[in-house]
């Protein structure tokens, strides 16, 4: 912003030293003239060159053939009103308003060029595909996601669409990263909700032109670094920081591996998704805050102090990116600008945290400082030995995604964005890390997605190397001034004092009832599954109507707020319909475990007096009797046939958050049992923090293990049916030991 409108060159350094307004003009009186800004050119040659980005990945796909290693996935889950043929014309406005879009990679003389198709040589079609279920609609995006492009015949974007049921689709996006970067998400996400607008309505869109194409940025880039032959150009100035920088480099920094490295990587990889909570991520900022640094500077010290730790030694490199949108003209571009950086963190000496943090805020603002020369054009001066198996200079790249939010909004639909694995791994291990805030500003955790080689790591490492940096960063947070070699995982007290912050946040979550909870993942994503029992799979949609007839049924019969109802039954879908129909009711859920003593069952019939016990006939004549208890047999026949005819719509019953939710009774093991009684209030906060917590996602499985008569069962019901993920309900009532293992395998626990 200052180069452009100030016509000033001001040093990245000075914005950290110089953090006011007014501090900072005392730079600007010294400060050079900027470069010249990015413009069309008069004429373009006849044979457009790349830029030295998309040169890498031309040649990457030269040497290892069509491959889907850089794919760039977007799924975008629509609900509602779908004008299919406005969405088909959208997509082909985006192909006709980037040209990059419909750029291929041709080669003349042993030298690639950018050839731009005309928009109709470039034309997408987008017929709805029609998928039966889940299972086929994850197949059909997988196999779209993976796509090997051949980038010298084929425009870099992929697109599809999927129809998933009434009115629910899935849109496809897939663009090949010689076309795109992590921030075009922004871009692409707004034009496509500007064109699908005006489409709709049957009009062209109106939209601002772009001041440049990305061709005109691959000719400026050649023009601003200048020659290697020139001492005075950019390039040359550059190249002499990073020759001196990256001098006596280690081979290789990586994690320990689970395999030793083959002579030749194929490029198979796996994504794990993690999350770092929202106080550990405050704590992150305060840190980075009172240390004059970024919060990504402290997740790279953190994670380089964690590389010595394991042995890697004490001269660390990792890779990061910077976005490379140097001119503000370059924003609204979809293109392939980023570039990526080493970073080379010296841990010697055993620093403290803050010590190591100064060392990283240093090395870090010097790297920026000289961030034009791009990664391919260094490692071609450096001519570091090469090898098919190692990525020269660096092999673990942690990247901070800081770009704006990537709002995919179109008009009469419901849409939700999500990823999708490509099956690959660029590096040995990518950690693509996304801060997310709460109302724009207050810290609410840091999403991880690590790509990484499956030829090398198992996911269990990768999970137990994600867990020790989370514990390193906690003793980074509380004690800065401890030597990172000394730092252990937090003490119980010390983790209590991290975590008070989160617990008065879980406060502010706004009370809802379970019923509330489920009808919001139910009305975002019906067709999601939501139990599976036995190879049976019911939707959220299919559990909400069973739910409502078992509701109405016992309205019927005069069940509401302030009464209980007990289920006998072990763990069965049918179970978890009828837990879900009481709590709509207004009543209160008892669990009775069948296998429990006559005396026990007895006694807690005594005490709680349900109005009604449902179980099934043979489970009913084994159960003692109590007077002013209605004993219920699921499947007797009328029954059934009441709950198969019953209405399936929502009950007019609305349970409030004072009201019980479910009656659970302890062990015993200290007495006699004692009935407590939890009302919906604390549901809204568990979720959440359950959520945040096991990193749930919709794909997540979540195994029910749990004995119906112990509370944590319960929390299995929110973990799952509250968050819009899978309750998977083993056929075995017991799982330990090697059963345990080989369920959470066939079943694909996550």
């Amino acid at each position: 912003r200052i180069r452009s409108v100030l016509r000033a060159e001001i040093e990245l350094r000075h914005l950290f030293t110089a953090p006011t307004v007014a501090e900072l003009t005392l730079h600007l009186d010294r400060a050079g003239s900027a470069r010249a800004p990015l413009a069309p050119p008069a004429e373009l040659p006849d044979r457009l060159p790349l830029s030295f980005s998309q040169q890498r990945l031309w040649f990457l796909h030269q040497f290892e053939g069509r491959a889907a290693t850089y794919n760039m996935p977007i799924v975008l889950r629509l609900s509602g009103d779908l004008n299919v043929r406005a969405l088909e014309e959208t997509v082909n406005d985006l192909v006709t308003r980037h040209e990059i879009l419909r750029t291929v990679y041709r080669e003349t003389d042993g030298r690639p060029h950018q050839h731009i198709l005309g928009p109709q040589e470039a034309r997408i079609a987008l017929p709805v595909r029609p998928v039966e279920d889940a299972g086929e609609l994850a197949e059909a995006i997988d196999t779209v996601a993976r796509h090997p492009f051949d980038i010298a015949s084929e425009i870099p974007l992929k697109a599809a669409l999927f129809g998933t049921g009434q009115d629910e689709f899935a849109l496809v996006l897939v663009i090949h990263h010689i076309a795109a970067d992590g921030w075009s998400a922004t871009p692409l996400a707004k034009d496509l909700a500007t064109a699908y607008a005006a489409r709709a309505r049957g009009k062209a869109p109106r939209w601002t032109p772009l001041p440049l194409q990305y061709a005109h940025y691959a000719l400026w880039q050649r023009e601003l670094l200048g020659g290697d032959d020139d001492p005075d150009s950019l390039f040359s100035r550059q190249c002499r920081y990073w020759s001196q920088q990256l001098a006596g480099l280690p081979e290789t920094v990586t994690f320990p591996t689970d395999r030793p490295r083959p002579a030749e990587l194929d490029r198979s990889g796996d994504l794990l998704e993690f999350t770092l909570d929202a106080t550990l991520h405050e704590g992150i900022t305060a840190l980075a805050r009172t240390t004059g640094a970024t919060p990504f500077m402290v997740l790279q010290a953190t994670m380089a102090a964690l590389f010595t730790r394991l042995g890697a030694g004490t001269d660390i490199a990792l890779g990061s990116g910077i976005a490379g949108r140097i001119d503000q003209n370059l924003n609204d571009l979809i293109g392939l600008f980023v570039n990526v950086q080493v970073m080379r963190i010296d841990t010697s000496g055993d620093p403290t945290f803050t010590e190591l943090l100064d060392r990283t805020r240093r090395t870090s603002l010097a790297a920026y400082t000289h961030q034009d020369i791009p990664f391919e054009a260094l490692v071609e001066k450096l001519n570091p030995r090469r090898s098919a198996s190692v990525n020269p200079l660096f092999q673990v790249a942690l990247i901070l995604q800081n770009t704006e939010d990537a709002d995919f909004e179109l008009p009469g639909l419901r849409v939700t964005s999500e990823g999708a694995g490509t099956g690959t791994s660029r590096y040995d291990v990518t950690l693509s890390l996304t801060e997310t805030f709460h109302d724009r500003t207050t810290p609410d955790g840091i999403h991880i997605a690590v790509e990484y080689s499956t030829e090398l790591f198992d996911a269990a490492t990768i999970q137990s190397v994600i867990a020790r940096w989370e514990r390193l960063l906690a003793a980074a947070v509380l004690d800065p001034a401890q030597h990172i070699t000394a730092a252990d995982e937090p003490t119980a007290e010390e983790r209590g004092t991290l975590l008070a912050g989160e617990r008065q946040r879980a406060g502010e979550v706004a009370a809802a009832t379970f019923p509330e909870l489920f009808r919001q993942q139910m009305l975002r994503a019906p067709h999601a599954p939501a139990v599976e029992s036995d190879g049976q799979v019911w939707s959220y949609r299919e559990l909400n109507e069973r739910a409502n007839r078992v509701a109405h049924w016992l309205i019927a019969r005069g069940i509401g707020p302030e009464q209980s109802v007990g289920v006998a039954l072990p763990r069965s879908a049918d179970q978890a319909a009828l837990v879900l129909g009481i709590f709509k009711t207004g009543a209160a859920y008892l669990p009775v475990d069948p296998d429990y003593p006559a005396d026990r069952i007895r006694f807690m019939l005594d005490e709680a007096a349900p109005a009604v016990l449902l179980a099934t006939t043979g489970i009913a004549t084994e159960l003692p009797t109590r007077p002013g208890t209605d004993m219920v047999a699921i499947d007797d026949p009328d029954v059934a046939q009441a709950w198969r005819q019953g209405p399936a719509t929502d009950p007019d019953a609305a349970p409030t958050p004072r009201h019980p939710a479910y009656l659970i009774f302890t062990s015993g093991s200290t007495g006699r049992p004692k009935g407590v009684v939890v009302t919906h209030a604390g549901i809204a906060a568990l979720s959440r923090t359950t959520q945040h917590r096991l990193a749930l996602s919709p794909g997540s499985r979540v195994l029910q293990v749990a004995a119906p008569s112990f509370d944590a069962s319960l929390w299995e019901y929110v973990q799952t049916l509250t968050t819009g993920t899978t309750l998977v309900i083993p056929q075995e009532q017991r799982l330990v030991g090697e059963d345990l293992a080989r369920a959470l395998a066939d079943l694909a626990i996550t």
